[in-house]
């Protein structure tokens, strides 16, 4: 597999940068990138400008696209400045342009049918879920969702995402905001109650091990997002491989920017975080 083929490269000009909670709501004119953009595609963004020692790009997922908008087609970002490269991004002011590639990556399968479906987030990681919730709602879906993270703060579940959602569950494990507990103590009461089919999941790997174990016990299907560093976002580097199970029953060494981000949970080998499994192609 190759780089998504609809990548381009752009200088995108920031349309809009608003602090929300713990993070940014950034919106960027991206032009026709808009039309090919699916939920779970990422892009990838030059950061520090000309004079930084910054050389690697920072990849963020899509939270949302809208084709029609007044200055053509624009994409939104959640950005959580953790880091030096995340931090300048979020300081960047309206009108100012940045080097953007995208869209990127593997997008979330949407079904050809209705189905009982069940979105789960981790922090800002849930982003792109509600651009998810769309377009699940489109073909007629239900949507039920739940969110997570350490503490009130970390929530990212905007007022604008309910519309397309039948139940949204909050959660925080320090009892701030919504029920106590992680998302996973809520699971299995949602998919018996709503008879779930389908899982999605955006957030950390810790997390999207833990839903795996749940959807497996359920025999459902589990589509997550996988969170590992892409330093180049087009399957250059080999910084964000993860042992994937192909269906030939062979462990191959995956590049999530590639073959992913979004892979099928069961295909995963979670019992070999940041390590080559036994039995792995090519493997010594």
């Amino acid at each position: 597999m190759n780089i998504n083929p609809r990548a381009r490269q752009i200088q995108s000009e920031v349309i809009l940068n608003k602090k929300i909670g713990a993070y940014n709501h950034m919106v960027f004119a991206v032009g026709e990138i808009a039309q090919h953009s699916r939920p779970g595609n990422f892009v990838a963004i030059a950061v520090g400008g000309p004079n930084s020692s910054m050389i690697l790009r920072r990849a963020f997922a899509i939270y949302r696209v809208n084709e029609k908008s007044a200055t053509g087609g624009t994409l939104e970002l959640v950005v959580a400045a953790h880091g030096s490269g995340s931090r300048w991004l979020s300081e960047r002011s309206i009108g100012e342009k940045v080097d953007l590639v995208g869209p990127l990556g593997s997008s979330f399968g949407i079904p050809t049918e209705s189905v009982n479906t069940l979105l789960v987030g981790g922090g800002y990681g849930s982003a792109p879920l509600f651009g998810l919730a769309e377009v699940l709602k489109s073909r007629l879906c239900r949507v039920d969702v739940v969110i997570g993270a350490s503490t009130a703060g970390k929530i990212y579940a905007p007022l604008d995402g309910k519309r397309s959602v039948s139940t949204m569950t909050i959660t925080t494990e320090d009892g701030s905001a919504g029920s106590r507990g992680k998302v996973t103590d809520f699971l299995p009461e949602i998919i018996e109650r709503f008879n779930v089919e389908v899982v999605y999941s955006c957030g950390p790997m810790g997390m999207l091990k833990a839903v795996n174990e749940i959807t497996e016990k359920f025999k459902i299907v589990h589509q997550c997002a996988v969170e590992e560093s892409m330093a180049c976002g087009i399957g250059v580097c080999m910084t964000c491989v993860i042992p994937l199970r192909g269906e030939d029953g062979i462990i191959r060494m995956s590049r999530s920017c590639i073959e992913g981000p979004v892979v099928d949970g069961s295909s995963v080998v979670w019992s070999a975080p940041r390590s080559i499994p036994e039995g792995t192609l090519g493997a010594s």
